[in-house]
């Protein structure tokens, strides 16, 4: 905690002689930095091509301001931004994925964001929180990419099931069904190994909170997240997904277009991707559906992207102005139609484009079913250590006990550093 507040004396004295250097000069006439100087906006993945189109209309409408737009494979993009903050270089305006922000915040890297109550109203309410740590807004939502089924309506209907599954024991009926169709031939699910994102979903939708409410101790042994990864490890031990990793999923849309699969829990990116790649005779056949939960329509997690404003930045008021033009319905209305990315506003659903959409209708309703994921900067290395554990526990090279034991043990340990800083405030979170 000392060393913290001595970084943070030396972040405020070094902020004062700067301004005050700053100052002197443009008394003498001599301004430390061009007026000209631009915006520099990083952009991660791609989504480059349609910022450049939406930055050129900033730049119309704000003539005095110049963007330049540097963009970044999602690839190197975590480590390009922490190499940047240690090297006091950061961009001025930087696109970060949602579960960063909490990092990014604990390294005092984000300015603060204020929202009037009727903007807060017309964002989704869980990625406005996936963006928001602490009570306070970190980065501004941009896009969303949360989770939900998609699905053979033509195999369903062929075992019986007029409508997609809307609880777990609908969804383990339907794919028992499916399963012994096809005397285990065809795999009813396609569930890699490699990702993290279901076995939390699941668990989310039991009610588990992951971690303690101070975020310094793992409850992956908790009842709650217990009954998610029995349901979860059911998928591979009664043969409804095969147990695969990324490198056996090259064939993943050609086994749905052959009928191999039935369903796929996947994100909005996949509906250009489906109908680029099944065959035009598909379409109407596959569709998409509300996640099934333990009892009915489930939860799933509040993805996506934000924009944030450096906290070094000495453009904080054009930068500023930028993200708040990026966050408008018509800019994202423009970014829906170049990229496909889901809007995080109420208000830009109502485009007709939108509600014409038949796979976009369950994604309408899915977000107002969305979790963030805990807000600790070790976040990204908690979900790998999902991954570990639960292909282990599908492998049969340990027990669901043992599995979670060790996942709990495992996370603890990441998280000693966030106890000792938060000291006494982590004491009640401990495990009986």
């Amino acid at each position: 905690m000392a060393q913290r507040l001595t970084n943070l004396m030396l972040k405020l004295w070094r902020g004062s002689l700067v301004a005050f250097l700053v100052g002197v000069l443009g008394f003498l006439g001599c301004s430390s930095e061009p007026q000209d100087t631009p915006l520099s906006f990083w952009v991660l993945g791609g989504e480059g091509e349609a910022v450049r189109l939406l930055v050129e209309a900033f730049q119309q409408e704000t003539p005095d301001v110049r963007v330049v737009v540097q963009q970044i494979p999602w690839s190197a993009a975590h480590e390009k931004l922490l190499t940047a903050y240690a090297g006091d270089a950061m961009p001025d305006v930087f696109q970060l994925g949602n579960t960063w922000v909490p990092e990014f915040d604990a390294l005092g890297a984000v300015e603060p964001l204020m929202l009037s109550a009727r903007e807060k109203e017309d964002f989704f309410s869980g990625i406005l929180d996936s963006s928001t740590v602490h009570g306070r807004l970190m980065a501004m939502p941009w896009y969303i990419d949360t989770r939900l089924l998609f699905y053979r309506r033509d195999l369903l209907l062929a075992a019986g099931f007029e409508a997609p599954p809307t609880s777990w024991s609908e969804w383990l009926l339907m794919m028992e069904s499916l399963r012994d169709r096809t005397s285990g031939q065809f795999k009813a699910l396609i569930a890699p190994l490699s990702e993290w994102q279901l076995p939390v979903i699941l668990g989310m939708q039991s009610g588990a909170s992951l971690l303690d409410a101070e975020g310094c101790f793992g409850r992956f042994q908790a009842a709650s997240f217990r009954a998610a990864f029995h349901f979860y490890i059911e998928l591979y031990e009664k043969g409804f997904s095969a147990l695969m990793g990324d490198a056996q999923m090259t064939s993943l849309y050609q086994d749905f277009a052959d009928g191999r699969i039935a369903f796929y829990v996947t994100g909005p990116w996949n509906i250009g991707e489906f109908h680029r790649r099944l065959p035009p005779s598909l379409e109407g056949v596959w569709a998409t559906a509300v996640m099934p939960g333990p009892t009915g329509p489930g939860a799933s997690l509040a993805g996506g992207s934000s924009l944030a404003v450096s906290a070094s930045s000495r453009h904080k008021e054009k930068a500023l102005a930028l993200v708040e033009f990026m966050a408008r319905p018509q800019s994202l209305l423009t970014l829906y139609h170049a990229t496909g990315d889901l809007p995080p506003k109420r208000s830009v659903w109502s485009d007709p484009l939108l509600l014409a959409s038949p796979p976009l209708k369950a994604f309408r309703r899915q977000l107002d079913r969305v979790i963030a994921t805990p807000k600790v900067p070790e976040w990204e290395q908690i979900a790998s250590k999902i991954v570990l554990y639960a292909e282990r526990s599908a492998r049969h090279e340990m027990t669901e006990e043992e599995a979670l034991l060790g996942l709990d043990r495992d996370v603890d340990r990441l998280l000693s550093k966030r106890r000792w800083l938060l000291s006494g405030a982590c004491d009640q979170g401990r495990a009986p």
